[in-house]
């Protein structure tokens, strides 16, 4: 059974490792090993740096008493992270998590959302409406070049 609850301060490390895996695992596929060394260089949280789910809206999911995924959304309506444990995908954890976002998301008053959406996520949302608004290269601070998927969703369409 999938459970969904609010990010707290003392899953950062777990998600941390999530995080690495669904990189470096989960979207083996969809980036080379440099890319995805550029992303993800640590299993291990950067403590040098605040944790920036505490500053938003963040969920995690937990099945069987260990972290499953993860999501997060700016208080501005920006999709920021959405991740999985390899061994979970296409298996509802994300579903899950997403629905408690729009949730919030509606709850809020947000009108639109956006996402700078990864080729596995581009999938799972255009499934749910959102819309493809632009595709464009972008260059990491680590200078590894990336495509990037713009996407959108209108709220005040009854999107789900």
């Amino acid at each position: 059974m999938i459970a969904i609850r609010p990010y707290r301060a003392e899953d950062r490390a777990e998600c941390a490792a999530l995080f690495y895996r669904a990189v470096h695992e989960g979207a083996a596929g969809a980036y080379d090993a440099v890319q995805r060394a550029d992303w993800a260089p640590s299993p291990l949280p950067d403590l040098s740096k605040p944790d920036r789910k505490l500053d938003q809206f963040a969920w995690v999911s937990e099945a069987d008493g260990r972290i499953t995924g993860f999501m997060t959304l700016t208080r501005e309506g920006h999709l920021d992270m959405a991740f999985v444990l390899p061994e979970v995908m296409g298996k509802g954890h994300a579903a899950a998590l997403y629905d408690v976002l729009l949730d919030r998301a509606r709850a809020e008053g947000m009108n639109r959302l956006t996402v700078h959406a990864t080729p596995y996520s581009k999938s799972f949302l255009m499934k749910r409406g959102w819309v493809l608004d632009k595709v464009e290269p972008f260059v990491s601070d680590g200078g590894v070049a990336y495509m990037r998927n713009y996407l959108s969703l209108a709220l005040d369409q009854g999107a789900r």
